[in-house]
């Protein structure tokens, strides 16, 4: 890997551990043509002009789960990725795991990424590393089981403003060298419309597929986390884990989970109207499965946030066309463009704009009075306006205790 490595810190007090470090906060990013390898975080672009002009110098630019895998006995290691479900999914072949006896590392892009030196190594039998696009462009190896969730618009500006670009990157993980075989989400016709990009062998998981009974028995709300079970399950299997062949051992495997933080958590009741927190949801994807997992309910519907240009007609129809009573609360910055695309279909649902969560949950309340659901469900990050996502719920729970102070 060479001998030279550059850190980028903003002051120089910073320990070489006997290596040469060079330290800058300015101008310094010419500096890296002069490194042999650059490791750079998740969140820099390597489609950025600058990035583009190091990779044509054959510079290699890899990020931490690419060098991390290069170290790994692959065949214990399964990487999820996807749009959405890949949190859930990921957490629940954790939990299936366990269940199974089996002392698994859960993490990667939520929770601790597997290389964070707090992370002892000796004690996990097997590593199930959720994985996003930004992780994934990087990686020149791939585990022999990789699941892929879902597919839709997401990342596109990191992604060089492409969405085929995004497409590609994200499914990167399942056909580098040591790849065989892909779990993929049937259902979802954008992944099978991208089939050749899944490595040499494809899983197809479909709900219209007949499912063990037990799937309906999930304490989980809707149909897409039935499908996050399907392919957890599947991939269980697929690891050759002891009994996993027999779905009643799964069943009990199963048992206990409840789901992520600020995933479709109900977090109380004020005056008959329930307060559901999916602040984890950042794309229109997990808002189109969360308003489907309350059929026959009222639904307040508070959704925005940093605008990454994505497109939002999808949400739009899918609020035009829901059977049931529904409101949007729209929060910036992208709140304008919801509005919009919501307007661009002959929308029905009422539209409000709002300058921040707390009036935001206020309307909701009073529109979903007296047995409706006020549902956060932002479809877009919490960056500029939040810490991160649980800040973001954080903030949704103290508008939930105001209103029921009421």
């Amino acid at each position: 890997m060479g001998t030279t490595p550059a850190v980028i810190v903003d002051d120089g007090d910073v320990e070489g551990g006997g290596l040469p470090v060079m330290t800058f906060d300015r101008g310094g990013l010419e500096a890296l043509a002069d490194c042999d390898v650059i490791i750079k975080t998740p969140g820099v672009s390597r489609y950025s002009t600058r990035f583009l002009t190091l990779a044509d110098k054959g510079i290699p630019i890899v990020g931490g789960l690419a060098l991390w895998l290069e170290g790994r006995d692959l065949s214990r290691v399964v990487c999820v990725t996807g749009t959405k479900g890949k949190s859930t999914t990921t957490a629940i072949i954790g939990h299936m795991l366990r269940g199974l006896g089996i002392s698994p590392f859960v993490g990667g892009n939520f929770g601790l990424p597997p290389w964070d030196p707090n992370v002892d190594h000796e004690r996990h039998d097997c590593w199930i590393i959720e994985t996003s696009s930004y992780q994934a462009t990087d990686v020149s190896v791939s585990p022999p089981v990789v699941a892929v969730t879902s597919l839709s618009q997401d990342h596109i500006d990191w992604h060089g403003g492409s969405p085929e670009n995004y497409y590609r990157d994200k499914l990167s993980v399942c056909r580098q060298p040591g790849a065989d075989l892909t779990v993929a989400n049937g259902d979802d016709e954008l992944i099978r419309d991208r089939s050749e990009l899944l490595g040499p062998r494809v899983l197809w998981v479909s709900s219209a597929e007949a499912s063990p009974s037990w799937i309906h028995s999930i304490k989980l709300p809707g149909s897409h986390n039935q499908m996050n079970v399907l392919i957890a399950a599947a991939c269980v299997r697929a690891m050759g884990v002891a009994g996993a062949d027999h779905d009643e051992v799964l069943q009990e495997a199963l048992r206990g989970f409840e789901g992520l933080e600020s995933r479709l958590n109900t977090i109380g009741e004020a005056g008959g109207v329930t307060f559901v927190d999916d602040s984890l949801s950042t794309n229109v994807l997990p808002t189109m499965a969360a308003l489907d997992s309350f059929p026959g309910r009222r639904i307040a519907l508070i959704v925005g946030g940093y605008d990454r240009q994505i497109d939002y007609a999808p949400l739009a129809v899918a609020l035009r066309d829901r059977k049931y009573p529904t409101s949007v609360q729209t929060l910036p910055d992208s709140g304008p463009r919801i509005r919009a695309a919501i307007e661009a279909v002959d929308g029905t649902p009422p539209v409000t704009d709002h300058d921040d969560l707390r009036s935001a949950v206020r309307a909701a309340f009073a529109w979903a009075s007296p047995d409706g659901i006020v549902l956060l469900s932002p479809a877009a990050p919490s960056f500029g306006h939040f810490a991160n996502y649980r800040d973001r719920a954080t903030a949704f729970r103290r508008a939930f205790d105001e209103c029921a102070r009421r």
